[in-house]
């Protein structure tokens, strides 16, 4: 994925974000258990049928970001990996299946308050989700597009910049850990 544009530092923010735990990998199940709690905070069953397709759609890209295929993820193999095509192959599916599962109506489009527990249950703060939120509703509407919101995250990983990102500040915050069956 080299020459792919997207720039180192977009690359160590992602994979810090991913990092839930921060000990410097990404484990299968640290990596997972964001369906989990996008699918716990949406109120979606864990046997709903969206939920089984991000679980399927995430370990997908777990697999391919997994170079040398031992369980953990290190920042150089996500960066070996991290970039245009490996968004559009497994990224924009995987990505937008956690979409669907906070579109509770399946309009296609989030609420402010879907789009925000989508984004706090995937690791950021609820000031930086109702920031994004604003950034890519700049008309007011009220709703955030699909194809909007994984255009700005595709954006964010091929170039460094975009209007979601641009409104996150630099951090994450700790994903509350995963409801307990």
């Amino acid at each position: 994925m080299e020459g792919d544009g997207m720039s180192d530092s977009a690359k160590r923010r992602i994979f810090t974000m991913l990092d839930a735990d921060g000990d410097g990998v990404i484990t299968r199940d640290e990596y997972l258990a964001r369906v989990e709690r996008a699918a716990a905070a949406c109120g979606r069953d864990p046997q709903h049928p969206l939920v089984g397709a991000a679980r399927s759609a995430h370990e997908e890209v777990f697999r391919q970001m997994d170079a040398n295929g031992d369980g953990a993820v290190t920042l150089e193999e996500y960066s070996g990996w991290a970039g245009h095509d490996a968004f559009e192959e497994s990224c924009r599916p995987a990505l937008g299946s956690l979409f669907d599962l906070a579109d509770l109506d399946g309009d296609g489009r989030l609420t402010r308050d879907e789009f925000t527990l989508l984004r706090t249950a995937t690791g950021n703060s609820a000031e930086g989700a109702a920031a994004a939120f604003t950034a890519l509703d700049p008309d007011s509407a009220g709703t955030v597009h699909r194809t909007v919101y994984l255009t700005a995250i595709h954006d964010y990983l091929t170039t460094g910049a975009s209007p979601m990102a641009e409104a996150y500040p630099h951090h994450h915050t700790t994903p509350a850990p995963t409801p307990t069956r």
